[in-house]
């Protein structure tokens, strides 16, 4: 596949580790380099590439001529993605976004920026999705179904149609969801999680059909967003 862009991964955890070997091996990106913030510097290289301090990255990889990916996973409530997800929009990067060549977009589907859509998922007529998104794979997303801002979808997730997913959820292993259910912003599914009907904002949920078992906000210690 030939590299026409250059990419600049934010992160140097397991996720960026992955994230840059999935743009690599199968996109048009050429992973040029990492950056992390100044005091999480440790090495020098990884897989081969720079890390550079992100208060560097701006002269040594401008946005002029490279994009960026903030790779975290669902830290504080997908909090520390968003911040990494702001602060490289400040610094003028365009984030890429990256659709797994075994995925199935349908081709009304809209996807935002920083977005990465793993193998095996499903994305049906109309769906949208929000911002700063992470899709593992093998995720079934139903047709007009809206997964807003800031989320991070595990595994094998069943999401039926005209579902709305709030911003900065986290929607664990097996989760399914009845059609037009709206789950509330900052909320948490446990593994194999039922959801049957509409939910408050800020709240973990476990079994079928799903209880609320306690707010989100003191279980991540963050606040509303």
């Amino acid at each position: 596949m030939t590299k026409e862009k250059k990419l600049v991964v934010y992160g140097s955890g397991e996720t960026a580790e992955i994230i840059a070997d999935y743009f690599q091996r199968d996109s048009s990106f050429e992973v040029v380099a990492f950056t992390v913030d100044r005091e999480f510097l440790q090495e020098e290289t990884l897989l081969g590439l720079p890390v550079v301090a992100f208060d560097e990255v701006v002269t040594r990889f401008p946005p002029s001529t490279h994009q960026m990916f903030a790779a975290a996973s669902f830290g504080r409530l997908n909090r520390n993605r968003t911040a990494m997800y702001a602060k490289a929009k400040a610094s003028g990067y365009t984030c890429a976004s990256y659709v797994n060549s075994h995925a199935f977009i349908w081709h009304n589907v809209e996807l935002g920026e920083n977005v990465f859509v793993f193998e095996e998922n499903v994305l049906q007529y109309k769906v949208r999705i929000g911002n700063n998104v992470i899709l593992w794979s093998g995720n079934h997303i139903g047709h007009q179904t809206v997964i807003e801002d800031n989320c991070f979808i595990s595994s094998h997730v069943v999401i039926s149609g005209f579902c709305t997913i709030g911003s900065n959820s986290f929607l664990g292993v097996n989760t399914s969801f009845n059609d037009g259910v709206k789950f509330g912003k900052d909320s948490v599914t446990g593994n194999g999680t039922i959801i049957v009907r509409d939910t408050e904002p800020g709240s973990i949920f476990v079994g079928n059909p799903a209880k609320r078992i306690k707010s989100s906000y003191e279980a991540f210690k963050v606040e509303p967003s």
